[in-house]
């Protein structure tokens, strides 16, 4: 009988990241059977899908709200589970979801590989616990995080970043660049709708300031199809849309303002400059927020930069449009600005810029099914 794996991911990036790994898996065993809860992309990569997980994907105190969906797909598993054998459980990314995945495989003798690890680092480190206890191993995507997990008690592999499998690996910037040209900007305000509705109007006014002072400046607005039909209603003419064009925008851009997250690898890796967003109620921070977070610095390009400020970050942010544009605009107005940070980002992404992630995993959980079933 064939190896048959189970992986589960809750949210659209999650979907992305498990699509390339089924599609590696398939290369190293066409044979291989997969299914799982998801998305669209694992699907379309051959994956069985269950249940769908990624449409309504939520964070902070929304994701409560998805605990009865989260207690169905449980149990569904767990049915299912004990109708049929599985090698390997592959969690991808959403800790909050996963780790009750992990556990069910694990009290059913299934081995757990988790992808994409929580960041423990940043918040919440009383996670590593069920982390060591639920899993047989962990495939990191930040250098650092391979020791910082092992020192803990964590079996850690660093296996590279699956942003770069799934970008261009050629990405030279077209064109020329403001001063040169008129400015050209991206708001990239998240890719769930509880982002877009808690980011994207106080940005699109820090666009309408950053155009008061820069009369001739073009806004553009990646999306995804979850979120496509929201960003047109509320940008209205405001910006250009490109529906699945974030390598597309990003490229064309002298500066990006971007919602904290993997987007700012993503913009990073095309060396544009960019301000980093992320907005969170007051009330939740002064009572929640700053107590967990542990990190002084939040944005990603931030913390991998290490002791240099590489990125301007307002987080949290309580949405106020003017010391942002401010910010944009002083930025605009000394170019030699935007030209120190998109060197500074290059070099700082440089050891992160090779692909080989998905693979490397994939090669991992083959590794796992044998040794399971030796």
């Amino acid at each position: 009988m064939g190896r048959r794996v189970f992986i589960s991911v809750a949210e659209a990036s999650a979907d992305q990241h498990a699509a390339q790994l089924i599609s590696c898996l398939k290369q190293l065993d066409p044979d291989i059977l997969i299914e799982g809860i998801g998305g669209k992309r694992m699907r379309e990569a051959g994956a069985i899908i269950h249940h769908e997980t990624t449409r309504k994907a939520a964070m902070t105190w929304r994701a409560v709200l998805r605990a009865r969906e989260v207690a169905r797909w449980l149990n569904f598993t767990k049915h299912y589970f004990s109708k049929h054998r599985f090698d390997l459980q592959i969690c991808c990314d959403s800790w909050s979801m996963n780790w009750h995945f992990a556990r069910l495989a694990r009290e059913r003798n299934v081995p757990v590989l988790y992808y994409i690890a929580p960041q423990t680092w940043a918040s919440r480190e009383g996670r590593i616990k069920r982390l060591a206890q639920y899993t047989n191993q962990v495939a990191c995507i930040l250098p650092f995080e391979e020791q910082y997990f092992r020192t803990r008690g964590v079996n850690t592999t660093f296996v590279g970043h699956p942003l770069f499998d799934e970008i261009p690996t050629q990405r030279e910037s077209p064109g020329p660049r403001f001063p040169h040209r008129d400015p050209v900007i991206a708001i990239i305000p998240g890719s769930r709708r509880s982002e877009i509705k808690g980011n994207l109007p106080p940005l699109l006014e820090v666009g309408r300031r950053i155009r008061e002072a820069f009369p001739n400046s073009c806004f553009l607005i990646p999306t995804t199809e979850s979120v496509d039909s929201m960003v047109r209603e509320m940008a209205g003419d405001a910006a250009q849309i490109d529906l699945g064009g974030f390598d597309r925008v990003v490229p064309q851009c002298d500066l990006c303002l971007v919602k904290s997250g993997t987007s700012t690898l993503h913009v990073a890796a095309y060396g544009v400059p960019m301000i980093v967003v992320y907005r969170i109620n007051p009330l939740v921070w002064n009572l929640a927020g700053r107590w967990i977070v542990k990190t002084k610095k939040i944005a990603m390009v931030n913390i991998l930069a290490g002791n240099i400020d590489l990125v301007p970050e307002f987080i949290p942010w309580n949405g106020d449009a003017g010391a942002v544009a401010s910010c944009a605009i002083d930025m605009l107005r000394h170019p030699e600005k935007l030209t120190e940070q998109r060197e500074l980002l290059l070099k700082v992404i440089r050891p992160l810029d090779r692909p080989g992630a998905s693979m490397n995993v994939a090669k991992m959980a083959m590794e796992m099914m044998g040794e399971s079933r030796s």
